[in-house]
């Protein structure tokens, strides 16, 4: 089975009594419908003086009854319908969701996040405006043409035989223009995708656009992508009036034959009044499926192109197949000449890096900006897979390891964090259950231990943390890291945005800690810190210029203490500039 096939199929599972239930009610609706239309020609040629088959007192026995039917119904619909399209749409997007969450790290940064943004919210809305709310509505169009044409063959063939010659004028407006929509609503798909991104780009970049003084520039990259969304939208509703004038047109064309076909025969005596009047009841009957259903299932088209081009963009990812490794680090992860490039003819950021890292050991990582420390990091998450030689992990090559297993094993503290529009004990559980002292240590050696005591844990952060300083925010990314206590840590400029003091103190606290593996990249050349690493490896246009520990790095005079002497230089200075001192 194709998995788009299981991704549709989410709009009916375990949703199939609820949609039975608005099915009948659609046909009973269908039904009824007929049933009044029969109702009408019964009491229009009663009240012509002609014999019927029922009684005046009977014919508004039964009207009453098909009145409470249509009422019953009508309650039936409200109720099952949007509990049917909730089921139906929720589980849509949950599967979706799910199947995201599958992708690896790798496949994901790689790919533009509108595409999903515009899949889940403005092709998800088409989807149930334009297709599942509408399902049940051309199924009772179905009945209705079917119902219709076996009553105007019980009335009069030769009426029917004429019906049928003029409802071709609505079938061919349909068949003309019909199948434009789907082209058209994958064309407003994609507008909106790349609406969805700009608009995302202004927002995430609006500081940078205001300091930068970019704002008529932010504006019309906006406005670009609006009025390119909104172009397609407006060809899309210009289409669909073109398909719903032809099909108007069409239909009173044919309605207004067969009432003049009605009126000859009637004016000859083959007909009374009460048929006549039924076949223009039952020809809208004929003529609303037709006007209705070709829309419909170019809707029907659409949705399901919508639904598998995020199928297509799901199945883009690499299953996270390979070997499941214990969450313990016995001996230590190796780089074996490893060259790794963004680009497949790219310049190297890594070339030919050898390395170990043994187990309950710490190391700094120093270099210059561009030097390839973060890259190291991202190459040990598995971020990317791309490189060439080896990384081991006790032996076995990162990439045959499965990377829910590396997960447990390693945690990662990135320079960019990420935080939820939640409490603060969400952000740092990642909404998972923790014990309260738990939480409340890992957040004490993040340096958030007086913050928690005066706001407490419930602490609101905003959207993406903006009610914490960008110092509070790194802390949150260490406690969280913290948290879940893997043997192997990470940290990426962990202190870049926390003040020298609160920075010294959470790295002291993270060397404190005993049996985990330790991979620190760090800006700040701090001696008391430095010194307390088991090994500091120097990183130099991609490659480990020296390696060893601070005092024997400090000795040798080299790269290093260029770096170190730099370093403490530009301290002074910034210390003499605040005091007014000259330099």
């Amino acid at each position: 089975m194709k998995k788009r096939d299981g991704l549709r199929r989410e709009f009916f599972r375990h949703n199939h009594l609820l949609f039975c239930a608005v099915l009948g009610v659609s046909a009973l609706m269908a039904g009824l419908n007929l049933a009044l239309s029969v109702l009408l020609q019964q009491i229009l040629d009663l009240a012509s003086g002609l014999s019927v088959g029922f009684t005046l007192a009977q014919l508004v026995g039964i009207s009453v009854a098909v009145l409470l039917g249509i009422l019953a119904a009508g309650i039936v619909t409200c109720i099952a319908k949007p509990r049917f399209l909730r089921r139906a749409m929720t589980q849509y997007k949950e599967a979706a969701f799910r199947e995201l969450t599958k992708k690896g790290a790798a496949a994901f940064s790689e790919e533009n996040t509108s595409l999903y943004l515009s899949a889940l919210s403005n092709d998800a809305n088409s989807i149930e405006t334009n297709y599942l709310e509408k399902l049940f509505e051309s199924a009772t169009q179905l009945l209705l043409f079917a119902g219709a044409l076996v009553l105007m063959l019980w009335y009069s063939p030769p009426m029917t035989l004429a019906a049928a010659l003029f409802s071709s004028l609505p079938v061919l407006a349909a068949v003309l223009t019909g199948g434009r929509l789907a082209p058209a609503e994958q064309e407003v798909s994609r507008r909106s995708e790349s609406f969805v991104s700009a608009l995302r780009d202004c927002l995430a970049g609006f500081s940078v656009v205001k300091s930068m003084k970019a704002e008529p520039q932010a504006f019309r990259l906006f406005s670009e992508s609006c009025r390119a969304a909104e172009k397609a939208k407006s060809r899309r509703r210009a289409l669909n009036t073109v398909i719903s004038t032809a099909s108007a047109l069409s239909g009173a064309a044919a309605q207004l034959g067969v009432l003049l076909v009605g009126a000859v025969l009637a004016l000859s005596g083959s007909l009374t009044p009460g048929v006549v009047f039924v076949f223009v009841q039952l020809m809208g009957f004929l003529l609303e499926p037709i006007s209705v259903l070709p829309g419909f299932f170019a809707n029907r088209r659409a949705a399901l192109a919508l639904t598998e081009k995020l199928d297509t963009a799901l199945s883009a990812r690499t299953p996270d197949g390979g070997t499941e490794i214990p969450p313990v680090l016995r001996e230590a992860i190796e780089l074996k000449n490893v060259s790794f490039s963004y680009a497949p003819q790219g310049e190297p950021v890594l070339e030919n890096l050898s390395a170990r890292f043994e187990a309950g050991k710490s190391y700094a990582i120093v270099g210059a900006s561009g030097s390839g420390k973060s890259t190291l990091l991202s190459l040990l998450m598995r971020s990317f897979s791309g490189y060439t030689g080896e990384i081991l992990v006790d032996g076995v090559e990162l990439r045959g390891i499965r990377t829910s297993s590396l997960y447990d094993l390693i945690s990662h503290i990135r320079q960019d964090v990420f935080l939820f529009q939640s409490s603060l004990r969400d952000n740092l559980t990642m909404f998972r259950e923790f014990p309260a002292a738990q939480v409340e240590q890992a957040a004490g050696l993040a340096g958030l231990g007086e913050f928690v005591a005066e706001r407490g844990l419930d602490f609101p952060c905003g959207e993406n943390g903006g009610a914490l300083s960008g110092g509070e925010r790194q802390r949150v990314s260490i406690a969280r890291a913290l948290l879940r206590r893997t043997p192997v840590l990470l940290a990426d400029e962990a202190t870049a945005s926390l003040d020298r003091e609160t920075a010294f103190r959470v790295t002291s606290s993270l060397l404190d800690l005993d049996g985990l593996t330790r991979i620190v990249v760090t800006h700040s050349l701090d001696e008391p810190l430095l010194s307390r690493f088991d090994e500091i490896l120097v990183l130099r246009g991609g490659r480990i210029a020296e390696r060893g520990s601070f005092s024997s790095l400090m000795s040798q005079k080299s790269y290093f203490f260029s770096l170190f002497t730099l370093s403490a230089c530009g301290e002074q200075a910034a210390h003499a500039a605040y005091r007014g001192e000259p330099r």
